[in-house]
This record gives C-alpha cells, structure tokens and sequence, in this order.
C-alpha cells in the first residue's frame, strides 16, 4: 500500500465512559490509502469514526497502535508546523466570537510558512487574494467573520485552507450552510481545484450524492470498521447502503453515470 495518506493498521479507543450505558467507539485497526491527486470520500452513518478519523489524521488524538503515513513519513515525526503545512482543515463552521475579520482569517492560513515570523510577507498577501478570489470572498474582506451568513463563513474558512497551499485539503461537511448555489459552486470549485492543480482532497460528507458526484473512491466506515471501499458505483450499493443505514434506500444513476441515492419512502 502507498500513497499521499496511508493508515496502516491503525487501533484507537476512547476512553472507557463514565456511564455504562454510553457506547464506546474504537477503530480495532483501520488500513486504508488516499492516493496523490484523487478526490477520497469518507462516509458513513452517525458514530461510524469520521470524526474520529479526521482527529487522527491532524494529531488531535493519537493511535494506541499502528501507524499514519504523510508522503511515506509518520505523521508522529512531523513537527507542528511541517504537518499545518501539509493538511489544511475546513471546518464546519468557526468558533464564536471570532475577532477578526475574513482578509485577517485567510491570512492565518499562512502562518505555517514562517512560523517564527510576526507579519506577512508580498507572498503571502498574493496567496491570501488569490485564495479569497478563487472562493468569491474578496469583496467580504473587511467585514468580520460574525457578521457573515453560514455560507460566506464556510467560504471564508475554505479561503484560509487554500492559503495554506497544502498537499492534502481536509472539508467536513463542506456544503453543510449553503444554499443549492453555492453547494453547486463550491463542489465546481473543488473539482476545479482537484483537476487544475493536483490537489488531493479528503471530503467528509453526510451527503452521498455530493460525494458520488465528486469522489473518485470513497470509504464507507460502520462502527470504526471498514464497510468497503472502492468507486462511488461499487460503494453505493443498495443492500450494503440499507444494511449500514439501517434504512430503505433507492440507488439510481445521474446523467453522469455516477449513483444517486434516495431515500424509499413508504407511501402506503
């Protein structure tokens, strides 16, 4: 196995809960690529380990055994500073109050590359519009953060992540806030990013159909475990979909080829 990202048997737990009755989520070892250039969807039900997976991806937490891989390095030797350089994070949302205002946010985005240096350089001013541009945020500059919509915040933070000019572009729920226009821009925007440039991108995502639409393979996981992996048409599978959701599904096909999932309503 070789890639940009590799999880090589990779064992986490939580600690125990106080309550016996809260359930306890582990990942008795998760083995998995992300390939350089591709666009890796990560899906999977409430308390499947997205989340999870994401924190140990960015060393929020770490793994009891096993090992993660950046460019065929363990992330464990990479310093803080290498790793924020590699991996930029587009959270769901920002954390509230946000003192600052968007130019100054998707400045931040350039701290990984001066970590000792207190102010930005020509070059990171260049990064930093040409993010904003890219993400149609430009004209928001001066405004700060908490006077923004959701979805103009959601831009925002993806403006920061773009500065950061990384090699890997983490999104949790990247169309979570918007509206049908922006989802639809935003999911151009990625493509866009992905084919112009290179970029390899990890998206997170409740929504199977924007995943199917964008992912050229995606992950389903099911309580820490790896329900299967593989093109969005081998992943969306009827009865592997319904058995992991516990729900009725309908699978169909866009105009693209790719699956459209539904929900199976019972109208009776």
């Amino acid at each position: 196995m070789s890639g940009l990202i590799e999880f090589r048997d990779v064992v986490f737990a939580y600690a125990r809960p106080a309550e016996r009755r809260a359930r306890a989520f582990a990942f008795p070892g998760l083995s998995f690529a992300i390939e350089r250039g591709e666009i890796f969807g990560v899906i999977g039900p409430n308390s499947a380990g997205k989340t999870s997976l994401l924190r140990l991806l960015t060393r929020v937490v770490r793994s009891q055994r096993g090992e993660i891989r950046l460019d065929g390095r363990p992330l464990e030797a990479l310093p803080p500073w290498e790793l924020a350089r590699a991996i930029a994070v587009v959270p769901q949302d920002a954390p509230r109050p946000f003192p600052f205002t968007v130019a100054q946010l998707v400045l931040m985005g350039r701290y990984p590359h001066a970590p000792r240096r207190f102010f930005e350089d020509a070059a990171d001013v260049a990064a930093a519009r040409a993010a904003m541009l890219a993400t149609e945020t430009l004209a928001l500059g001066a405004l700060p953060l908490d006077q923004l919509s959701g979805g103009e915040r959601q831009r925002a933070l993806l403006a920061r992540a773009l500065a950061q000019e990384p090699r890997l572009l983490v999104l949790d729920e990247p169309t979570a806030h918007l509206d049908l226009r922006y989802q639809a821009e935003t999911a151009a925007l990625l493509r866009r990013l992905n084919r112009e440039s290179g970029m390899t991108i990890l998206l997170v995502s409740h929504d199977l159909n924007l995943a199917a639409e964008l992912c050229d393979r995606l992950l389903l996981l099911r309580a820490g475990e790896i329900a299967r992996a593989g093109a969005p048409i081998d992943v969306l599978e009827q009865g592997l979909l319904e058995d992991v959701f516990g729900c009725r599904v309908i699978v169909d096909k866009s105009a693209s080829g790719r699956p459209v999932v539904q929900l199976a309503y019972d109208r009776g």
